[in-house]
C-alpha cells in the first residue's frame, strides 16, 4: 500500500481570506471562535465522522461475498480498512463542505494526540479541500494559545495516524473474531476486547484469589504506657513486638492458605495471649532504645491521566469516565490544559505561574530556590503534551472561576497538586520506641510504638494525597509520642489481649484498577475510562460502593480465553502489543507487517486466525461450570444467566451475590428456598386452589383451574378455540410483598383486580394495576394513583376528583414523588432525580432516562454516577444503533495534509 504523507499545499485558496477552522465539539468551537475573531469560521465535526462499518447490513452490496466482508477489512490486502460515514454524521459532513467551499484555507484543529491525528486526517479524506490545509494543535484553550496555534501551524504526523488505525483494526480484528466464539460457547451478544478482556481477567483473579483465601486468626498484646510527667503527651499505645527475642506474629507472618510462612515467629492464640496479658500486669517497665530519623516527604509531580482519575476516585468518589467527563467540560471552556496525557511535566510559564501564586498565598519560605522537575516514568509515552493544570499564565484559584458542584471540585484538585508540584518538601522526624519489662514467670516482653512529627508542612499545606486503603495515615497526620530516653520508668496503665484475623486481598477499585493496568503497561491510559466502563456496562463487573465485583458470566468468559486463547489475555503478551503499537506511532515498525504477524501468525506461531478456525474442542459446559469447595453444588453459566444445579435440581443465583460470598453454606441456603409453586390454600368462593409463583416477570399469584372432564363414552370430544377456554386469574405481587410471606388474603385481594368502583355517566370506572403501575380507567381515560395500597381504597369519589384533573404527558407522571433527588447533572444542568419504572429504578434529568446497573442502589447512588449513567444513555441514543451509513473505501494512492 502506498504511504500516507502529510503535505501542507493542497491547493490555492479562492481569495475570500476566510479561514475554516475544525475542530471536536460544538462548545470547543463556541469558545476558540470568540478568541481568533474576525476572517476565522469555526465549526465542529461533533467527534469521528466516519469508522468501520458496525454490522453486516452497512457493508456495500458489491463486497458482501468477500470472505473479509464482515470484518469491515480487507485482510487479503494489506489490512485495507473499509471507511462508512454514519448517516447522522452526513448532514454535517455536508455543512463543513459548504463551508469550504466558501473558505480560503482550512485549519484542522482537533485534539493531539492519536485520536485527534486520526480525526484531522479523515476530516481531510473526506471533505477533499481544494485550499491549503493546517494542522493546528494547542495543549489550553486560551487566547493566546489559540492565537499561537493558528500562526504557527504544522504538517499531519502521518504515524501517529497510522498508529491509530492499526490500532483501530487490531481492535475490530479481535472483537470481531473472538467475540462470535463466545456467543456460540457462553451466551449471545457477549463481547472480546483486546484490553477489556485483559481488564476482566485480572478483576477475576483477584476474586479467585479471594474465594482460596483462607483466614488467619491471631492475638496479639497491646499496652498504654504512662510516663508519669506533666509533659504531653503523657500516655502512649505500644504493641507487643517480642517475647524472650521471638518475634510476635502479625498478618504478614501468615500465607494466603492460613498458615505461618515462618518458623521464627511466635503464634499467639487467644488462651495464650489472654494468659500472657495476665502475667504482663503490673509490672515495672523500662525504656530500651529510643531511635529518631529526619522525616522527609517530597511533593507529587502534577498529574497525568491516570493519577487524576485515581486521586478523584478516592477523594470525589468519581469513577473514571465520570472524571474525563467533568475534565472534558473543564478542558473545553477553557479552565484546564488537555487531559489525555502521560506526561507530568510544566511548562516555564507553567512553573512560573505556579511558583508565583504558591508564594503569594503560602509566603516565600515554601517555595524552592529552583524549580522542581519531574521526568515520566510512563513507558512509550505517546504525545508531548503538558501535565494536566490550570489553563493560562496566571492561574485563575478556585474562587476566581465562578464554577459550581462538581466541575469546582477537580478544578479544585488539580489546582491544589499543581501549587503544591512547586513547593519545598515537607520535614519532620520519625520516632521509633522499644519498651521493656519481665511477666511474673520471667519471660522478657518488648513493646514497640512509632510515631511522627512535622516540623515544616512543606507543600502538605497546599495538598495531600490519599491512598487506595483508608486506614492508612495521611502524610500531613502526625502520631507524637513522649519526649523519653533510654532507661526512662513506665508504668503500663493498661494490658490487653488482642485478637486479628487476616484479611483477603482488597478487591479493585477503578482507581487500583487504572494503576494496575498502567503498571502492567496494558492499553493507554486515554483509554482506562472507557474499558472499565465497558466492562461493567457488559456485566463483566459490578460495583459494591466502590469494590468492582467480577459477575460468574466474567469467570466464564475468562475461563474460556484462559484455556483457548491464552496468549490474547497474557498481560506479558497484551504489553508486548502495545509496544508494537508504539513502534508504529513512533515510525519504527510497519504496520502491515505488524498485523500480518498478528492475524496470520509467524514463525510457526499460531495467529488469531488460526486460533478461532477450530472451536469445536471447546467445552461450553465445562468453562461456564464452578464447583464450589466442600459442597455436590456446581455454579453454571446459561444462556440466560447463572444458577445452582445439583443433580438437575437448578436455583438462580441473586444478582447481587459476590462470588467469594458464595459458600458452601450459602449454597445449600439457596438451594433450600422454595423455588418452585407455593400453595397459599383455597379460594372459598371457588374452590379452586391459589399458589404463588416465580415468573419471568416477577413474582404473580394465580388459582389453579379444574381440569375439563372427558367426554362420556361414545360421545364426540369437542374442540375448543384456545380464546374460549377458561383462562386462570393472575395478579403480581406488590412491591411490599415476597414469595415467602404473601398469605391467602394478600392473594385473593391481588385476584380480585381490577375493581369496580361504580359508573360515571354510565361508563364503568375500575382500579387497577398494570405495565406502569396503579391506576383507574373509565373507558380509554386513565390516572395514575400514587400507591399499589390505593387500589382496594379509592373511592368513586376520588376517582371522578382524579379524572376531572386535566392529563399529565409521560407514562407516569401522576404516579408517586421520586425515590431520591440527586442534584443538577453537569451537562443537561437540570435536576436529577430517582425514579421507579417498569422495569425498576432509573435516573432521569427530564430528557434522558438511565436505568440503574447491577451494583446500583437506590439509597446510595450519587449524581456522580447518574450523571455518568445519563451520559451513557444519551452515547447510546445518539450512535443511532442500525441507522444507514454512507460508504467510503479508503483509497490506496498517497494521502497528503498539513
Amino acid at each position: 500500500m502506498p504511504a500516507k504523507n502529510g503535505t501542507a499545499d493542497r491547493g490555492r485558496g479562492n481569495g475570500a481570506g476566510t479561514r475554516l477552522v475544525i475542530v471536536e465539539s460544538p462548545a470547543k468551537a463556541k469558545t476558540i471562535a470568540g478568541y481568533l475573531g474576525r476572517g476565522y469560521i469555526v465549526e465542529s465535526s461533533i467527534g469521528h465522522i466516519r469508522d468501520l462499518p458496525g454490522s453486516a447490513s452497512e457493508v456495500p452490496a458489491k463486497y458482501k461475498g468477500e470472505s473479509w466482508a464482515k470484518l469491515g477489512v480487507n485482510v487479503e490486502r494489506e489490512f485495507e480498512p473499509l471507511y462508512v460515514v454514519n448517516s447522522d454524521k452526513r448532514q454535517q459532513v455536508q455543512k463543513l463542505k459548504k463551508l469550504l467551499a466558501e473558505a480560503d484555507e482550512l485549519y484542522l484543529a482537533t485534539d493531539e494526540d492519536r485520536e485527534g491525528e486520526a480525526i484531522a486526517w479523515h476530516l481531510q479524506e473526506v471533505l477533499k479541500p481544494k485550499v491549503p490545509v493546517h494542522r493546528m494543535v494547542f495543549n489550553e484553550i486560551t487566547k493566546d494559545a489559540i492565537q499561537r496555534a493558528a500562526a504557527n501551524p504544522r504538517e499531519l504526523n502521518m504515524p501517529l495516524v497510522d498508529a491509530q488505525e492499526t490500532r483501530r483494526v487490531l481492535d475490530r480484528l479481535y472483537g470481531y473474531e473472538v467475540s462470535p466464539v463466545l456467543w456460540k460457547k457462553v451466551m449471545p451478544k457477549l463481547s472480546a476486547g483486546r484490553v477489556q478482556s485483559v481488564a476482566t481477567r485480572l478483576v477475576v483473579e483477584r476474586e479467585r484469589e479471594r474465594i482460596a483465601f483462607v483466614p488467619a486468626h491471631y492475638w496479639d498484646i497491646a499496652a498504654q504506657f504512662d510516663t508519669g510527667k506533666d509533659d504531653e503527651p503523657k500516655v502512649f499505645k505500644a504493641g507487643l513486638v517480642s517475647v524472650d527475642g521471638k518475634r510476635v506474629a502479625q498478618g504478614r507472618d501468615f500465607a494466603s492458605d492460613g498458615t505461618l510462612k515462618t518458623r521464627d515467629a511466635l503464634h499467639l492464640d487467644e488462651p495464650a495471649a489472654r494468659a500472657l496479658a495476665e502475667r504482663l500486669r503490673d509490672r515495672p517497665y523500662e525504656v530500651t532504645t529510643v531511635e529518631r530519623k529526619p522525616y522527609t516527604r517530597r511533593p507529587y509531580p502534577p498529574f497525568r491521566t491516570t493519577t487524576l482519575q485515581q486521586e478523584a476516585s478516592r477523594k470525589l468518589n468519581f469513577s473514571a469516565k465520570y472524571t474525563m467527563s467533568v475534565a472534558q467540560k473543564l478542558y473545553e471552556n477553557g479552565f484546564i490544559t488537555y487531559m489525555r496525557t502521560d506526561s507530568i511535566t510544566l511548562s516555564e510559564t507553567a512553573i512560573t505561574a505556579a511558583r508565583r501564586q504558591a508564594a503569594a498565598l503560602f509566603g516565600g519560605e515554601y517555595v524552592p530556590d529552583k524549580p522542581r522537575v519531574y521526568a515520566s516514568k510512563v513507558k512509550n509515552a505517546q504525545e508531548a503534551h503538558e501535565a494536566i493544570r490550570p489553563a493560562g499564565d496566571t492561574f485563575r484559584t478556585p474562587g476566581e472561576t465562578g464554577l459550581s458542584g462538581d466541575q469546582f471540585r477537580l478544578y479544585e484538585l488539580i489546582w491544589k497538586r499543581t501549587i503544591a508540584s512547586q513547593m519545598k518538601d515537607a520535614l519532620g522526624q520519625s520516632v521509633s520506641i522499644r519498651v521493656a519489662g519481665n511477666s511474673t514467670q520471667n519471660e522478657r516482653a518488648e513493646f514497640g510504638a512509632t510515631g511522627k512529627t512535622i516540623t515544616f508542612y512543606g507543600f502538605l499545606k497546599a495538598y495531600v494525597e490519599s491512598a487506595d486503603d483508608p486506614s492508612t495515615d495521611r502524610d500531613d497526620q502526625e502520631r507524637r509520642l513522649p519526649n523519653l530516653a533510654e532507661g526512662d520508668p513506665l508504668t503500663a496503665n493498661t494490658v490487653d489481649a488482642e485478637g486479628h484475623s487476616t484479611r483477603p486481598p482488597a478487591r479493585y477499585t477503578e482507581a487500583s484498577l487504572v494503576k494496575e493496568l498502567e503498571e502492567r503497561e496494558i492499553g493507554r491510559p486515554s483509554t482506562y475510562a472507557s474499558i472499565i466502563g465497558t466492562i461493567i456496562a457488559r456485566e463483566y463487573v459490578f460495583k459494591k460502593g466502590t469494590a468492582l465485583v467480577p459477575s460468574f458470566l466474567a469467570f466464564a468468559v475468562v475461563n474460556l480465553l484462559e484455556q483457548h486463547f491464552g496468549n490474547l489475555v497474557d498481560y506479558d503478551f497484551t504489553a508486548h502489543m502495545e509496544d508494537g503499537l508504539d513502534e508504529i506511532a513512533r515510525g519504527e515498525a510497519e504496520r502491515v507487517r505488524w498485523l500480518t504477524r498478528f492475524y496470520f501468525g509467524d514463525n510457526g506461531e499460531e495467529g488469531l486466525k488460526e486460533l478461532v478456525g477450530d472451536i469445536g474442542d471447546i467445552d461450553a459446559k465445562g468453562v461456564s461450570s464452578f464447583p464450589i469447595k466442600g459442597s455436590d453444588i456446581v455454579v453454571r453459566v446459561g444462556r440466560y444467566g447463572s444458577y445452582l444445579d445439583r443433580d438437575g435440581e437448578r436455583v438462580n443465583i441473586p444478582d447481587d451475590i459476590a462470588p467469594d460470598e458464595l459458600t458452601a453454606e450459602k449454597a445449600e441456603e439457596l438451594m433450600a428456598q422454595p423455588s418452585g409453586d407455593r400453595e397459599l390454600g383455597t379460594d372459598p368462593e371457588t374452590g379452586h386452589t391459589i399458589v404463588a409463583k416465580s415468573g419471568r416477570f416477577g413474582p404473580y399469584v394465580t388459582e389453579i383451574l379444574p381440569e375439563q372432564a372427558p367426554p362420556a363414552e361414545g360421545e364426540k370430544k369437542r374442540r375448543t378455540k384456545k380464546a374460549d377456554a377458561p383462562k386462570p386469574r393472575t395478579g403480581s405481587l406488590f412491591k411490599s410483598m415476597s414469595l415467602d410471606t404473601i398469605t391467602l388474603d394478600d392473594a385473593l385481594k391481588l385476584l380480585s383486580l381490577p375493581r369496580t368502583l361504580g359508573e360515571i355517566d354510565g361508563e364503568p370506572v375500575t382500579a387497577q394495576n398494570g405495565r406502569f403501575g396503579p391506576y383507574i380507567k373509565r373507558g380509554t381515560d386513565s390516572r395514575s394513583l400514587s400507591s399499589e395500597d390505593e387500589l382496594f381504597t379509592v373511592t368513586l369519589e376520588q376517582a371522578k376528583e382524579l379524572l376531572a384533573q386535566p392529563k399529565q404527558r409521560g407514562r407516569r407522571a401522576a404516579a408517586a414523588a421520586p425515590l431520591r433527588e440527586l442534584g443538577n447533572d453537569p451537562s443537561s444542568e437540570k435536576p436529577v432525580v430517582v425514579k421507579e419504572g417498569r422495569f425498576g429504578p432509573y435516573v432521569t434529568d427530564g430528557e434522558t432516562n438511565a436505568s440503574l446497573r447491577k451494583g446500583d442502589e437506590v439509597e446510595s447512588i450519587t449524581i456522580q454516577r447518574a450523571a455518568e449513567l445519563l451520559a451513557e444513555r444519551r452515547e447510546k441514543v445518539a450512535a443511532g444503533g442500525t441507522k444507514k451509513k454512507t460508504t467510503t473505501r479508503r483509497r490506496t494512492s498517497a494521502k497528503s495534509g498539513s
